[in-house]
């Protein structure tokens, strides 16, 4: 199977993209990053999946609590005050790997031949990696991330949380000439879990199933309160989904900027597709390609209904 390691802010949908990353992948370790909350929550958060999934073979190591330059923000409003709230799951006694997620990023890239990183949270491990130890450029062979977005934003009118939160990280990691699947809000929010969804999950009957389903009741809740429409979007899942199985989502090669300096756009990911016609459900080429070479894959579409299966049929795997 394909090595690869999560890198994360658990979040409710990062739970879920651990949970398919560990039934189909070899998965090396989880690193942690302050993004959806403060550093120690989502790590305490990490332990409590791997805990009750049964994964504490699976090495959880503590990463950056602060962005490489602005003020840290988090997403209470949308993953409650743990981070990952709606079920009640015990404090965890899992220990945690000693190095540090950066530390722990440039040893297992440097230890194996190839290594696949899926960012799940803001990039600023990975990027800070990349700065101290440029040599695991070469060794990963793909970073498919979550983040961005083709048309517009959700911290702000052109920015999603994973970007606006460390923009320059971003920066660091889609300069890096390292190959890049992105699954950016365009995409992700086509994965949308809605009580059809939660009652799949429940309808499961094993343990994983009903706190999964939990999870999932909280995490629509928040969403409809704060952005006024139904479901949850399942966002982190679908990075691994794009690696699990390449024919549920279709990706077009573009070069993706971070805009570092805009007003309004700070955080954007500008995506080049001059060479697109539409962004809908007719997307064609329409002739020779204009601008900087492609150094992204974005996402345009998924097939929810087998991405749905894939994962729930995945949640039925664990006790």
């Amino acid at each position: 199977m394909r090595k690869v390691i999560i890198d994360c802010d658990p979040g409710h949908d990062d739970a879920l993209a651990i949970l398919l990353a560990a039934k189909h992948l070899d998965v090396l370790g989880i690193t942690t990053v302050a993004g959806n909350q403060h550093i120690d929550k989502v790590t305490a958060n990490a332990l409590k999946i791997v805990e009750f999934a049964e994964l504490t073979h699976i090495p959880v190591a503590k990463g950056c609590g602060l962005p490489l330059v602005k003020p840290p923000m988090f997403a209470p409003e949308i993953h409650g005050e743990t981070g990952m709230d709606g079920p009640e799951l015990p404090t965890p006694t899992t220990p945690l790997d000693p190095r540090h997620s950066v530390d722990f990023l440039i040893d297992t890239v440097m230890a194996h031949d190839e290594v696949t990183l899926i960012p799940t949270g803001p990039l600023t491990n990975v990027a800070s990696a990349l700065r101290r130890e440029p040599r695991i450029a070469e060794r990963i062979p793909l970073i498919s991330l979550m983040g961005g977005g083709l048309t517009s934003g959700n911290s702000t009118a052109t920015a999603e949380f994973n970007i606006y939160v460390d923009p320059e990280a971003a920066h660091v990691v889609f300069s890096s000439g390292i190959p890049i699947k992105m699954c950016g809000l365009n995409l992700t929010r086509q994965a949308n879990a809605t009580e059809v969804e939660i009652a799949r999950c429940r309808a499961l009957g094993n343990r994983t199933g009903q706190i999964v389903a939990d999870l999932l009741v909280f995490f629509a809740g928040t969403v409809k309160e704060v952005f006024g429409v139904s479901g949850g979007s399942l966002h982190d899942p679908c990075a691994v989904a794009a690696l699990i199985d390449p024919t549920l989502i279709e990706f077009e090669p573009m070069h993706v900027a971070v805009e570092l300096k805009g007003e309004h756009t700070y955080g954007m990911t500008v995506c080049d597709h001059r060479h697109l016609r539409g962004i809908g459900d007719e997307i064609k080429s329409i002739g020779k390609r204009k601008g900087e070479a492609p150094n992204a894959e974005v996402g345009l579409r998924i097939d929810a209904e087998r991405f749905f299966d894939l994962l729930i049929g995945t949640i039925g795997m664990y006790p």
